[in-house]
């Protein structure tokens, strides 16, 4: 399986044809449903659901099908049955992919914000996106998908919830768009700190690197 970072939380799986994209929001790139057959959304804030662009691409691509939560899932009732709403405990295929649902809820941003669902997925049993939370899967995952700057994060989450999940290979950061040039290096340099004895390692893509896992 394939693995490629867009832009800000989005990603891209290929496997056997198949391609799974996870989280196109309005800053993964213009490209990011391109040759999609498959997409699943964490939660309805833009930086991680593009509507427009979900809209476009399942009208211009007539396979395309979506996976998210009640209350994204709702905003493409549309698309009749290419639509599916899933929540925590589910298990499905989409394009040929495995995956399984954790979590329901947004961390806090701060208090007076309500907190919205997100819904985590791990595909593959291999690897996990979380969205915006800090759930932890009931089930092992080797490679997490980690959130490394948010309204809602500060670095010591990031490494508190790296060494909570404790992934046995390590895993990739994501939510970086809002990061200065200065910020990317900094965070590139303590994602070093969370390697661990074993080999499990973190590090961040630069959008567009595609790695195997």
């Amino acid at each position: 399986m394939q693995l490629t970072k867009l832009g800000h939380a989005c990603v891209r799986l290929d496997k056997d044809g198949g391609r799974l994209v996870i989280d196109p929001g309005i800053w993964s790139g213009p490209d990011a449903l391109s040759g999609a057959d498959a997409v699943l959304v964490t939660h309805e804030h833009p930086d991680h659901l593009d509507a427009e662009a979900i809209r476009a691409a399942m009208t211009g691509q007539a396979g395309l099908e979506l996976w998210a939560n009640p209350s994204v899932a709702a905003q493409f009732a549309g698309f009749g049955s290419r639509v599916h709403e899933v929540g925590h405990g589910d298990a499905f295929t989409a394009a040929g992919f495995g995956v399984h649902v954790y979590g329901s809820e947004h961390a806090l941003v701060m208090p007076g914000i309500p907190i919205i669902p997100n819904t985590g997925f791990a595909v593959e049993g291999t690897i996990f996106h979380p969205g915006d939370s800090f759930t932890v899967p009931e089930d092992a995952v080797p490679v997490l998908l980690l959130p490394v700057s948010a309204p809602w994060l500060k670095f010591a989450d990031t490494a508190a919830y790296a060494g909570e999940v404790a992934p046995a290979r390590g895993g990739y950061a994501i939510h970086d768009a809002i990061l200065s040039p200065q910020g990317t290096g900094l965070v590139s340099n303590l994602l070093k700190a969370l390697s661990r004895p074993d080999g499990a390692s973190f590090t961040r893509l630069e959008p567009g690197t595609t790695v195997e896992v």
